[in-house]
């Protein structure tokens, strides 16, 4: 007879006295607001932001959405590395002359 569907009882298995490990929940967001500074509000829900994300400086413009009567940051939007955030800086004289002439 096959072992197919049956209970492993072989040394892979839990004892009596083993538990699973427990699940642990994320720590609360509220930690990362020291690390994010809204510098304006493009209108309701878009806002631009400087932020420490995973141990770099990033521009933030993001969507935001609420839920529990808490903001939270969505998906939709874009993260600026230092470097790409210059490169968009130094070229915003072009971007509006372009703006203005369409």
């Amino acid at each position: 007879m096959s072992k197919r569907g049956k209970k492993r009882e072989d040394e892979d298995a839990l004892s009596e006295g083993d538990e699973p490990p427990k699940k642990t929940s994320k720590p609360d967001n509220d930690s990362d607001d020291s690390d994010h500074i809204v510098v304006c509000e493009l209108s309701k829900n878009r806002k631009v932001s400087v932020r420490n994300w995973q141990g770099k400086v990033v521009v933030d413009i993001r969507e935001f959405y609420s839920k529990d009567g808490k903001e939270f940051p969505g998906k939709k939007g874009i993260s600026l590395s230092m470097d790409q955030w210059k490169i968009l800086r130094d070229h915003v004289d072009e971007i509006d002359q372009e703006v203005e002439n369409t």
